[in-house]
């Protein structure tokens, strides 16, 4: 049983490192695949948190590095990924009413991805294909506070979360 459960272990493990894929925690990156351009995330929301953009672009900056270790980072846009984006909506409305009054509100979160394959657009050869999407994430907190208050609490979370979210979307196809 034992030498069975080692026998298909070495066999799957095979069969994984000759399909020329990278895979890391849930990630795919085509071995074709050198270099990646991260474009400065600007904040463009008509409300604007002046703490947001720089924390997601360093947090979404440091996320590639440790979990696509081997792609270089490179500071012009010709690399063989390039992604670009915006915050493209921050705002605040009521989440939950008690007593004909808010209990909770909620912020709301995008960030617009403009992800562009230099190597193959069309994703046939090299995966993926060129594509844009919102990410929205939406942040609940008590109507007791202030914005002000809450901001300062959900910006660890906001930044995590967002670029967990903006990951997933680039390299595990989810």
């Amino acid at each position: 049983m034992n030498k069975t459960l080692i026998f298909f272990a070495c066999v799957f493990t095979l069969g994984l490192s000759s399909c020329k894929i990278y895979s890391f925690k849930d990630t795919s990156i085509p071995a074709e695949v050198k270099s990646i351009h991260i474009g400065y995330i600007e904040n463009r929301a008509p409300l604007v948190n002046p703490q947001l953009a720089p924390q997601l672009n360093d947090a979404l900056r440091q996320k590639i590095n440790n979990q696509a270790s081997r792609l270089s980072q490179v500071q012009t846009s010709d690399a063989d990924y390039d992604v670009t984006g915006w915050v493209s909506g921050y705002n605040y409305t009521t989440s939950g009413i008690s007593d004909q009054k808010a209990s909770s509100n909620r912020l709301a979160v995008t960030v617009h991805i403009i992800f562009k394959n230099h190597l193959d657009p069309t994703g046939k050869k090299v995966a993926p294909a060129d594509f844009e999407t919102d990410v929205t994430r939406n942040f609940d907190f008590s109507a007791s506070i202030t914005i002000t208050d809450a901001e300062a609490q959900l910006i660890p979370t906001v930044v995590s979360n967002m670029t967990d979210e903006i990951f997933n979307k680039l390299f595990s196809n989810w």
